[in-house]
């Protein structure tokens, strides 16, 4: 007689099954292995309803209803969940999507990206490298130089104007990272 527990016999099917898609879920990094974490009760209480599905639950807002989507103002586009910074106003543009648009990254290593095959479809998930928040997908039908349309959830950025300097209050009581996780720009290891 085989004793299989539902938890193991789950596993064992799941990678038998889908070992390629196995492979890309299992590229998804927990909360717990980001250099940034937050506990979920913390999040709840920091950010909206709106911010906490995006960034947590990999919602999407609606076309044409985000804050930043005719956002014209001059700085640097944040992650709403640890402040990292992730994209520059001078590479934002407007693709008629209906949401936020960059053609490219502030560092290469701001974003990760993640296979995505939600929808029955194939994509490329964009989430912040700092804390695993959701940020929208990458898609190669972008502007020269890149060629890339980083299309991302108002909800899952803040936005730093040019002309002021990021304080110490205002990154950590406006979803910036918990003090001590990110000095300088640079990341503690």
């Amino acid at each position: 007689s085989t004793d299989h527990t539902p938890q193991t016999t789950q596993h064992f099917t799941v990678d038998v099954a889908f070992p390629s898609l196995l492979f890309f879920a299992g590229a998804r990094r927990t909360k717990k292995t980001w250099p940034v974490s937050f506990s979920q009760d913390e999040l709840r209480k920091r950010l909206t309803p709106k911010q906490y599905h995006i960034t947590q639950e990999r919602g999407t807002e609606s076309a044409f209803t985000g804050e930043f989507t005719d956002h014209k103002d001059e700085g640097t586009y944040t992650c709403v969940v640890c402040g990292a910074p992730l994209f520059s106003s001078n590479t934002k543009f407007d693709s008629g999507s209906g949401w936020p648009s960059f053609f490219d990254l502030l560092k290469e290593e701001s974003v990760t990206l993640t296979d995505d095959f939600s929808y029955g479809m194939h994509r490329v998930e964009t989430t912040c490298s700092q804390c695993g928040a959701h940020l929208g997908h990458l898609f190669d039908d972008g502007p020269r130089p890149t060629g890339k349309r980083y299309c991302i959830n108002s909800g899952s950025l803040a936005f730093q104007p040019k002309d002021t300097a990021p304080s110490a209050s205002s990154s950590t009581a406006e979803g910036g990272a918990a003090s001590g996780s990110v000095t300088d720009g640079k990341t503690e290891l």
